[in-house]
C-alpha cells in the first residue's frame, strides 16, 4: 500500500493518526505534510512584508523598530503559535501577523505613544479576546450567525482571496490616478498584460490549473515550485528587480538564488512591551477606541477564516461550526497577545491556510508542519525570499475557485438571507476586508428580517453583533470626535 493512501503503520505513526484523527478526517500523513507546505509558502511573504509595514512607521518620539529583528521575530511567533493551532486545536489553519492590524499599529497608534505602548495595547486586546472565549461568548456569537450567511461568509473570502492573488502578482494592478478615471484597478500594467512577472504568473496559473483537473498529488505545491523556478530563470535573464524600483518588476520577493542562506536571528524586541503608560500618554478615550478596533477586527476575521477554512475542507457540523472551534478561538487569542509581546502585532488566523486544505490538508499536523518552516524560516530567510508572490500567488487563485463553489448551498430565493449573503461575498473583495463582508450581512440580515416580520428567526445575539458592527462602521467619526 503507498504512503499517501495509509497513515502509517509504525507505533509512532499510529499515535500520530490517532491524535490528529488522519484517518478519521479521511486524509493521509503525506497530504497534510504537502498541506502544510503549501500553507507555508502562500504565507512566507509576511516574513517579508510584515517588518517592512511596521518598520515603515514611527513612534511619538520619532523612533522606527529594526527590520531585522521585526523578521525573526514575526517568523517565530507565526511559527510557535501555528504549531500551538495544530496540537492544541488540531485543524489546518496557521496564523502570523495580520495584515490591516499591523497598518493600524504602525500608522494610527504608534504615532501617538511609544511602540512599547502600542504594543502593550494588542496585549491587552488578545487577553480580551482570550477572556471572551474562556466565558463562552465569543463562540455563542460564532453560534448566533445562521448558517448560510457562514456559508456565504467562506464564499466571499474565496473571492477575497482570488482578488488578492492577482493584485499581488500584477495581474491586476491599482490604478494611479484613480480619482481622475472611471476604474479603480486595470488588467496589469496600463491596461495590458506586458511584464515578465505577470506573463510567469499566468504561465505558473495554467500549469496549476492543468495539475489540477488532471488529479495530480501535490498539484498546488508543484505548481508554486515550479513558477518559481521559472521566476529565477527569468530574472536572471531579464534582471527585473523589485516593482517599488522599476516599473515591470517584481511585487516583493525577487526570485533569485540568494548569496547567503543562513543568518543569525535578532530576537532583541521580544518583550518590549508595555500595558500602561498608553492609557496617561494618549488618554482612556483614545485607548479605548485603538482597543475597541483591534477587537472588533480580530474578532471577526477569524470567524470568517475559521469558517472558510472549514468549509473547504468538509469539516464543518450541521450547524456551520468547526470540530474543537473553542481550542481554535483561543489559540487565536492567545496568539494575538504574543504578538503585541514580540513586538510584530496581533497574530491571527490566516486564510491562506484555505491553500494547504486545497491540496489535502484537513488536520493539526499540517499546522505543525507550516509551523516549523516558520521556526526554520527565522535561520533561511534568505530562502523564503526567493519564492515571489507571483509564483504563490496561484495557489491563492486556485483555492478561491474551490471556495466560490459553496455558493449554491445559499437559498437565492429567499431575500432576506440572499440579499445579506451578497453583501457578504461582494464587500469583502471590493473593500479588502473580511470584517466589513460580515458587518454588511450581519447589519442587513437583522434590517431585512425584522421589517418581513421574522423577528423569531433572528437570534438574539444578532441585534448585539449588528450594534456592534455599525458602532464599528462609525469609527471614523467617534475617533475624529474623541482625538
Amino acid at each position: 500500500m503507498s504512503v499517501d493512501s495509509e497513515p502509517g503503520t509504525g507505533t509512532a505513526k499510529k499515535a500520530l493518526d490517532r491524535f490528529f484523527e488522519i484517518s478519521k478526517r479521511g486524509s493521509t500523513m503525506s497530504r497534510e505534510v504537502r498541506g502544510g507546505f503549501v500553507t507555508f509558502f502562500t504565507m512566507a511573504y509576511i516574513v517579508v512584508l510584515n517588518p517592512l509595514i511596521l518598520a515603515g512607521g514611527a513612534d511619538e518620539t520619532g523612533a522606527k523598530l529594526p527590520i531585522a529583528a521585526l523578521a525573526a521575530g514575526t517568523a517565530l511567533v507565526a511559527g510557535v503559535m501555528t504549531i500551538l493551532m495544530g496540537v492544541v486545536a488540531r485543524f489546518p489553519l496557521a496564523l502570523a501577523a495580520g495584515l490591516g492590524v499591523n497598518a493600524l499599529v504602525a500608522y494610527e497608534i504608534a504615532p501617538e505613544m511609544t511602540w512599547a505602548d502600542a504594543m502593550g495595547l494588542v496585549v491587552i486586546e488578545g487577553v480580551l479576546i482570550a477572556i471572551l472565549v474562556l466565558t463562552g461568548l465569543r463562540t455563542a456569537v460564532f453560534k448566533a450567525v445562521p448558517t448560510q450567511l457562514k456559508t456565504a461568509i467562506g464564499v466571499g473570502i474565496g473571492l477575497f482571496l482570488m482578488i488578492i492573488g492577482l493584485v499581488d502578482a500584477g495581474f491586476v494592478h491599482r490604478v494611479p490616478d484613480a480619482a481622475n478615471t472611471t476604474v479603480p484597478v486595470e488588467l496589469g500594467l496600463g491596461g495590458t498584460l506586458v511584464t515578465w512577472p505577470t506573463f510567469v504568473f499566468v504561465v505558473g496559473l495554467m500549469i496549476t490549473l492543468v495539475l489540477f483537473v488532471r488529479k495530480v498529488k501535490g498539484a498546488i505545491l508543484i505548481g508554486i515550485l515550479s513558477t518559481t523556478v521559472i521566476s529565477i530563470i527569468v530574472e536572471a535573464i531579464a534582471g527585473l528587480g523589485p516593482a517599488v524600483v522599476k516599473a515591470g518588476g517584481w511585487s516583493l520577493n525577487v526570485p533569485a538564488l540568494p548569496g547567503q542562506i543562513i543568518d543569525t536571528p535578532d530576537l532583541s524586541l521580544i518583550g518590549q512591551f508595555n500595558v500602561l503608560d498608553s492609557w496617561s500618554t494618549a488618554g482612556p478615550l483614545v485607548v479605548l477606541m485603538f482597543v475597541f478596533t483591534l477587537l472588533v477586527t480580530d474578532f471577526f476575521d477569524t470567524m470568517g477564516t475559521m469558517v472558510a477554512v472549514g468549509q473547504e475542507g468538509g469539516l464543518l457540523d450541521a450547524d456551520g461550526m468547526p470540530p474543537r472551534s473553542t481550542e481554535i478561538l483561543l489559540v487565536d487569542s492567545i496568539a494575538a497577545a504574543a504578538g503585541g509581546a514580540a513586538s510584530v502585532s496581533s497574530n491571527t488566523s490566516y486564510v491562506e491556510s484555505a491553500s494547504g486544505v486545497g491540496e489535502g490538508a484537513r488536520t493539526g499536523l499540517a499546522s505543525v508542519v507550516t509551523g516549523v518552516l516558520f521556526l526554520v524560516a527565522m535561520f533561511f530567510a534568505p530562502l523564503v525570499k526567493v519564492v515571489p508572490f507571483e509564483a504563490a500567488s496561484t495557489a491563492l487563485v486556485v483555492v478561491g475557485f474551490l471556495m466560490m463553489t459553496a455558493v449554491r448551498q445559499i437559498d437565492w430565493s429567499d431575500y432576506t438571507i440572499a440579499l445579506p449573503a451578497f453583501l457578504t461575498i461582494t464587500l469583502m473583495p471590493f473593500t479588502y476586508s473580511i470584517s466589513n463582508g460580515i458587518g454588511a450581512g450581519v447589519i442587513s440580515y437583522v434590517i431585512l428580517k425584522a421589517a418581513t416580520g421574522k423577528v423569531r428567526e433572528i437570534h438574539p445575539m444578532m441585534y448585539g453583533i449588528a450594534a456592534l458592527f455599525v458602532l464599528y462602521f462609525a469609527r471614523g467619526p467617534l475617533e475624529s470626535w474623541i482625538l
